[in-house]
């Protein structure tokens, strides 16, 4: 520990047993933002990312970290083992990796497709599934998937990210309630607009995504603007995983956790709107109101 302990650092620090909590992605934006905000709150942080150097300021400030590539069930396996062997068991998990493929749906190949489901929906679950064990011998712990708000409410060109999200949501329920006789909590974040280089990182691959034969050339620059939209009037990264952290370490965290801009405006109406009404302010927005 560096610095002044607050109150929640001193209780854990006084308690039996502090938390120890495994994040995945943390080289920018939201990863890094949660592993400072858990490690300020006194708990065990294990930070990882794909890059060891992308992460080697956390582990300056005294936190574990760890080189993983979410997409190899190999590196799962091993470090996860490694970590239960050294720490007993991960209490908290976060499956915060992931990336947004942005572009027509129509021309999107099937490599990108899969790499957008294989990061985004099939990696949180491996890695559940290699740490849940653990848990159940505990009798407790808590699986946190960073969902979107995306996953709830489409936009056009970004038909692949969303229905990721929206899977996970979907998996993360039913997790919810198949680990609950375990002991085992399944929490959902939804967040909405945060600060990061996730849309920098969404607008560059964009960029590649579309052709110069694309049937949607003359849209570029709507397109673009939907991988850079989620930066617009954004909460800070540090803010949202302050309170997000706070809720995760209580004993019985809401299940569902949507905190950000506009995390609850769009799933407010995407619920209340018809579809033929959303539609219309959705294609508006991004050119679409008008045959190409």
């Amino acid at each position: 520990m560096h610095g002044k302990q607050t109150g929640s650092e001193q209780q854990f620090m006084h308690s039996q047993h502090r938390p120890t909590v495994l994040i995945t992605g943390c080289s920018s934006g939201i990863g890094e933002a949660l592993c400072h905000a858990f490690h300020q709150q006194g708990a065990q942080v294990i930070a990882t990312a794909r890059r060891l150097d992308s992460i080697s300021a956390l582990a300056e400030k005294g936190m574990q970290t760890a080189a993983l590539d979410v997409n190899s069930p190999e590196q799962i396996q091993t470090l996860t083992e490694a970590l239960i062997k050294q720490h007993g068991q991960i209490d908290i998990l976060v499956n915060n990796a992931g990336f947004a493929l942005i572009g027509p749906s129509i021309e999107l190949n099937a490599e990108d497709l899969r790499a957008q489901f294989e990061t985004n929906l099939i990696a949180p679950l491996l890695l559940a599934q290699a740490l849940a064990p653990a848990m159940k011998a505990a009798g407790q712990g808590k699986i946190v998937n960073i969902g979107s708000i995306s996953g709830i409410a489409t936009t056009p060109f970004s038909g692949a990210y969303c229905a990721s999200k929206a899977a996970l949501h979907s998996f993360s329920d039913a997790l919810r309630m198949e680990l609950a006789p375990f002991g085992i909590q399944v929490i959902t974040v939804q967040p909405g607009a945060i600060a990061s280089q996730f849309g920098a990182t969404a607008a560059r691959q964009a960029a590649e995504v579309l052709k110069p034969n694309s049937w949607y050339r003359a849209l570029e620059s709507q397109i673009l603007k939907r991988a850079e939209i989620s930066q617009q009037g954004a909460t800070p990264a540090d803010s949202f995983a302050r309170q997000v952290s706070k809720l995760l370490l209580l004993p019985q965290p809401p299940a569902i956790i949507r905190l950000g801009k506009k995390s609850r405006y769009l799933p407010t109406i995407k619920r209340w709107l018809p579809n033929r009404v959303l539609d219309k302010v959705m294609k508006k927005k991004f050119g679409l109101a008008d045959r190409l």
